[in-house]
């Protein structure tokens, strides 16, 4: 179910997304303050921050720190019609990164350099760091695949990221009804799946990288098709 905060952050992500992509606001311009955005849109600065995240993730926006909040050129291509916040959505990419992030995790295995290995273990280290301090995992999730991705040393793994990363790392929402806040047996999957990828891969075992990644995005797709029959009873 979708909070009232989150109705709110959508729509102004929306509100803010058309500015963009129908060239009110060019690409380098900064926008409005977050304190101006809230005045405007008349909602908190937390929901402004959650639909500038939106637009960050999406590529449309670049927050720099003590500088403000930038446009940035709208991203062409494939892909742009994902929507993170419907369960549908993410099973359809949940199905399709099995096809392409097994394969990148065999070749990774196979391929990757000791700079490559010092990044996915920095990235991995990441993710652990925010489920410590309670943090959002986000960032730190798409940058744990977009650094085995690199590892393939075939760019278009990392190319194929890149298109799907809106709705790579599905939002909170989908099942706390907070962004960026997630169950607990979520973080506990996250953590020893990630553990398991993490391992094969710099152990050199292609087979294992393979049956670590296929079991990581197979267990997100089993417990996303129970949430989405949840959600479908709970409509009844």
């Amino acid at each position: 179910m979708t909070g009232p905060r989150e109705r709110l952050a959508t729509r102004v992500a929306d509100l803010l997304r058309a500015e963009i992509t129908e060239g009110r606001v060019k690409p380098g311009e900064r926008l409005p303050s977050e304190t101006r955005l809230a005045e405007i849109h008349g909602v908190s600065r937390t929901v402004v921050r959650e639909a500038v995240a939106t637009l960050a993730f999406e590529g449309l926006v670049l927050a720099r720190k003590g500088a403000g909040i930038f446009a940035q050129e709208a991203p062409q291509g494939p892909f742009l019609n994902l929507d993170p916040g419907r369960v549908s959505s993410v099973i359809e990419l949940l199905e399709l990164r099995r096809a392409v992030e097994i394969e990148a995790a065999g070749l990774a295995a196979q391929r990757r350099s000791a700079l490559q290995e010092e990044r996915i273990l920095s990235a991995h280290r990441e993710v652990l760091a925010c489920l410590e301090a309670g943090k959002p995992t986000r960032d730190a999730d798409l940058d744990f695949h977009h650094a085995i991705a690199e590892a393939t040393n075939n760019s278009r793994f990392a190319e194929f990221l890149t298109l799907i990363r809106i709705g790579i790392i599905p939002r909170g929402t989908l099942q706390t009804g907070r962004d960026n806040v997630r169950p607990a047996d979520y973080n506990r999957y996250l953590r020893e799946e990630h553990e398991a990828i993490c391992r094969a891969i710099l152990d050199g075992d292609e087979a294992a990288a393979r049956l670590a990644m296929r079991d990581h995005l197979k267990g997100s797709l089993a417990r996303y098709r129970v949430l989405l029959r949840e959600n479908q009873h709970t409509s009844y």
